[in-house]
């Protein structure tokens, strides 16, 4: 989950900021004369438990003179083992109050590590769960976020958290959401069972109020029965605005024929399944846009009645459209242009990005503790464009390259997988291969003493359905993928999947490589009937077969993946409450070398 700096939960933070300052008590409330960088300087020379405590009188001074920054740099640095008894709670109460307000969720995280073995005062101790809950929901963790949120909301009632706990509520699945049950708890029942009803209403706007208005009966007292979050009360001003008309732009023939059926059959599949639900359904038109310019499609589209266009798929038409300063009808391209960024009013891009994937690895990368990476990429455009990618997400975050080397898809994985490893170090490995020379790069690293150094894949590496005996060299191995391709680790089981009808059909279809083209045309569909509300309510969120969707505001729909993890051979869920890179590789004696490796040309889901 991206960290958000506007929007309805930014300004829940900032306003539960605020609020918590007056709840939070005075660390050091005495006028004093000491000079902070005096005192610093006097740590220095101290033994650690002394250092320690000097370091924290110097930090909060700092704050309470308005250099906040250094504050948090002093606060976060000291030894917070050699602090006990006040000093170690006055140190958290600093910290995570820094942290909240200074943009830092990860200084939050570490203060408020052991909440229940402070001994802190009970509104003390409220806070901060409150802030932790906050920090986690930015930091991409919004299962236990809720819990927390909800626990706060249970103590206190407070109705002024009801959009951070719905921000980051909206984002489970039915599977993770069910988890947070606690028997007895009506207010967290009320929150699940109001989470169950947006989940099924499917983006039918006036399903989801007349079922709502039943939910307000049944919920009375309920905290956001009285307050009803912000992203549900905003969907009022939509009713009468559904798509009842899509115009799809594909192919019939040339390069991209192949990829565009697959993802018709999954726009054709999805349409079927939900007016066999009886929702209301879209009316199709597909038009084919092989020889077609761009002004005779949409001027087709218009004479069809299209209120949204979905395509085109060639990255050369989507190029086009970047160019324009609008577009004739609101549109879902499939595909991404060369523009760094799109400004065309009305016009969206969405599709199967491996840099996306790739950005998404840096982040994960970080959050896990890691600042020196190495790149293991093919030396081609698909591998130069989503090595760049990785490059400038990792720095942009203050992460170092150790090592960025390109190797040829071709050759075994010896020689390229030594260079990554090699001086300097890295702390982690950022891989992007096909499954057959993926598989060399882990007993490789053993063979040099590497075992241990953590590897962040993209999907590329899964062939998509479990082979342990083939895979059982990528144990450890994390990789980022479709909900649809990993149920287990993404849902806890296919039944919990979105969309399930339509995946348990495409699932059965005998070409298992075009299964994510497949997923892709589903979300496309489901896209574009909900594009009026993606326009008008840029914080919406989709729980999709291809990820979490939503606008990253650059008009470009913004793909959220979940993580598995290789063990025996197979695709599982990374352990709650733990961080990717904490979770020990417990059969890496199983790995068995493979000495094949083979590169095919670009990833056909980028479909360029």
């Amino acid at each position: 989950m991206k960290i958000l700096t506007r929007g309805p939960l930014a300004a829940a933070l900032l306003a539960l900021s605020l609020a918590g300052c007056s709840l939070a008590p005075g660390i050091v409330q005495r006028v004093t004369d000491e000079n902070p960088d005096q005192l610093l300087a006097q740590a220095a020379q101290q033994q650690p438990a002394e250092a320690a405590n000097t370091r924290l009188r110097a930090a909060d001074i700092l704050a309470r003179s308005g250099r906040r920054p250094q504050a948090l740099e002093v606060a976060s640095n000291l030894d917070d083992s050699q602090l006990s008894g006040d000093a170690r709670r006055q140190w958290a109460l600093l910290l995570s109050e820094l942290g909240d307000t200074e943009g830092s969720p990860q200084a939050v995280i570490r203060a408020t590590e052991g909440l229940d073995r402070m001994g802190l005062a009970k509104d003390d101790a409220t806070l901060m769960r409150l802030r932790r809950g906050m920090a986690l929901g930015q930091l991409g963790e919004p299962q236990e976020a809720s819990r927390l949120l909800m626990q706060v909301q249970t103590a206190t009632g407070r109705e002024d958290i009801n959009d951070a706990i719905w921000e980051n509520l909206s984002t489970l699945n039915a599977n993770q959401a069910s988890q947070l049950a606690v028997p007895g708890n009506a207010l967290i029942s009320g929150w699940l069972s109001l989470a169950e009803l947006v989940r099924q209403s499917g983006g039918d706007i006036q399903r989801l109020f007349t079922r709502l208005d039943d939910w307000r009966v049944a919920n009375p007292d309920h905290p956001a029965n009285r307050r009803l979050p912000r992203q549900i009360t905003d969907l009022r001003d939509l009713r009468g605005k559904q798509v009842e008309r899509i115009a799809v732009l594909l192919p019939e023939d040339g390069p991209l024929a192949g990829v565009a059926d697959a993802i018709e059959k999954g726009i054709r599949t999805q349409h079927s399944n939900v007016v066999n639900s009886g929702s209301s359904g879209a009316q199709l038109t597909f038009l084919d846009s092989s020889g077609g310019n761009l002004d005779t499609l949409y001027q087709q589209a218009q004479s069809a009645g299209a209120q949204v266009v979905l395509g085109p798929l060639d990255k050369n038409n989507v190029s086009q459209l970047e160019s324009r300063t609008s577009v004739p009808l609101p549109t879902v391209a499939l595909n991404y242009g060369e523009s760094a960024s799109n400004t065309t009013e009305g016009l969206y891009e969405y599709g199967l990005s491996a840099e996306d994937e790739a950005r998404q690895a840096a982040r994960r990368g970080w959050q896990d503790g890691h600042r020196s990476a190495s790149m293991l990429v093919p030396d081609n455009g698909w591998g130069r464009r989503v090595g760049e990618a990785f490059w400038n997400a990792w720095r942009e975050l203050g992460g170092d390259v150790a090592n960025a080397v390109r190797y040829n898809p071709g050759a075994p994985a010896t020689e390229s997988t030594r260079k990554a490893v090699s001086s300097p170090r890295p702390d982690m490995l950022f891989l992007l291969a096909l499954p057959d020379y993926a598989r060399q790069v882990p007993p490789t690293l053993e063979y040099y003493s590497a075992a241990d150094l953590p590897i962040y894949a993209t999907s590329h590496l899964y062939e998509g359905h479990p082979q342990p005996r083939l895979d059982r060299d990528l144990n450890g191995v994390q990789f980022l993928d479709i909900p649809w391709q990993i149920p287990d680790a993404a849902a806890g089981g296919a039944e919990a999947l979105p969309f399930y009808d339509s995946y348990r059909e495409l699932r059965n279809e005998g070409n298992p490589s075009l299964f994510r083209l497949y997923a892709m045309g589903v979300d496309a569909y489901e896209l574009a009937r909900r594009l009026p509300q993606i326009e008008a309510l840029p914080s919406t969120r989709m729980q999709g077969a291809t990820g979490t969707l939503s606008s990253d505001g650059s008009g470009r729909i913004y793909r959220e993946l979940p993580w598995a993890r290789f063990a025996d051979g197979t695709p599982s869920a990374i352990l709650s409450g733990k961080r990717l890179g904490e979770v020990a590789d417990t059969t890496q004696d199983n790995r068995q070398g493979n000495n094949s490796a083979n590169d095919g040309p670009d990833d056909p889901a980028n479909a360029e």
